[in-house]
């Protein structure tokens, strides 16, 4: 617990951000244990065979973490909507290294099966949809636990993260995207029972909003990349060039050989991010296949970089940007009064920082004084930092 003894020492002194975002929570493993809690139920709904099916998840925290306010990461795991768990390899090494790093990560089960193996098309259509609905439960799940139960997993209701692996990521892109019922294809029949409830469906926790915060995308797809427009979240993704089951460009997606339907890859999602001006990332494994990060300890290791490094400045806005592979483990120092960027220094950068953030009254990023609101204390506390160095 030794490295989440010194995250904690970090934080109770440092004087720029958040108090959680020290420079170093949220993008390097901070923390030695995980804390799992197994088989939380959170919703239900008809599934491919038409009978009901409870929805679950696995949560992981960091252990004997003292904060209250934590950004979540769901994921969900691959399996072509046919196979896959949320214990499975793809998402498990994910999500305790997410809780070491100190976030709350939940592995999330979702609604399985093809209900119709001669229109392969149509029923991954309706699958994706599926796993869309259960996702957005899941979301809702976290906000309505904090509203209704006193918090119980100690997360922050604006701070969620909804990724996943394959098939979960698939789910993980229709969730962000899709935005109108429009874009819904027309052969799903959204009257059955099961895909019913528009956009956000039946699958539980009503009454919450479903938006996430950013999307983790690992060697997923979408239907329509042009369906991602302005003020959509940001995005980063991984996938390998030679992926031969969901296509890295525009292409077909697999099932045993057979072309199942056709897609857009990580590569025209982030060209189309680019074009409407999210904020995004995009790593490409060249020469890579499919998941890689699965069987492969060194693209583990870039997948978990890339996922982190930009989501870490999601929750935690302040921090700078990071190259897209970083040694999670090699902790910087950090905790110089006054850095509120965290660049080693305080410098005309920083004064700008607390300027964009000038009459924040909660959750302010560059608070340098830690009261809580950035006010003209603030900038005259930083004018007598200016220029210092931190050694």
């Amino acid at each position: 617990m030794k490295k989440g003894i010194l995250v904690l020492w970090v934080m109770g002194f440092c004087l720029g951000a958040w108090g959680q975002c020290d420079g170093l929570r949220y993008r390097y493993r901070v923390f030695d244990e995980v804390e799992v809690t197994q088989g939380v139920m959170y919703g239900a709904n008809v599934g491919s065979s038409g009978a009901n099916e409870e929805l679950d998840m696995d949560i992981y925290r960091p252990a004997g973490d003292v904060e209250g306010n934590r950004p979540v990461v769901i994921l969900a795991h691959g399996g072509f909507f046919l196979a896959g768990s949320n214990d499975g390899v793809d998402v498990v090494p994910l999500c305790e290294d997410l809780a070491r790093m100190g976030y709350v990560a939940a592995s999330i089960s979702y609604r399985l099966g093809i209900d119709d193996l001669f229109d392969l098309e149509t029923s991954l259509q309706e699958s994706v949809l599926r796993g869309v609905h259960d996702a957005k439960a899941a979301v809702r799940f976290f906000r309505r636990t904090h509203a209704e139960e006193g918090n119980p997993w100690g997360i922050d209701p604006s701070r969620i993260v909804l990724g996943g692996s394959s098939a979960g990521a698939f789910i993980a892109l229709h969730a962000a995207y899709i935005d109108d019922l429009s874009e819904v294809p027309d052969v799903i029949d959204l009257t059955q029972p099961g895909l019913q409830g528009g956009l956000e469906g039946f699958s539980g926790n009503p009454g919450y909003p479903s938006d996430v915060l950013s999307i983790v995308n690992i060697s997923g797809a979408i239907g329509d990349a042009g369906w991602i427009a302005a003020g959509d979240v940001p995005v980063v993704s991984t996938h390998g060039t030679s992926d031969g089951t969901v296509p890295y460009g525009t292409g077909g997606v697999s099932l045993l050989g057979f072309t199942v339907t056709e897609v857009d890859g990580s590569w025209p999602v982030h060209i189309r991010a680019e074009e409407v001006g999210l904020d995004h990332r995009l790593v490409t494994f060249e020469g890579a296949g499919h998941v890689p990060h699965m069987t492969d300890a060194g693209y583990y290791d870039l997948t978990r970089a890339a996922a982190t490094g930009f989501t870490s400045r999601q929750v935690c806005p302040s921090y700078p940007d990071i190259p897209a592979y970083y040694d999670v483990d090699d902790l910087p120092a950090v905790g110089c009064p006054g850095d509120v960027n965290f660049d080693g220094n305080v410098t005309v950068a920083d004064m700008l920082g607390v300027l964009s953030d000038f009459g924040c009254a909660q959750a302010c990023g560059n608070d340098v004084n830690g009261d809580g609101v950035v006010t003209v204390t603030d900038v005259l506390q930083l004018l007598g930092l200016f220029g210092t160095p931190c050694v």
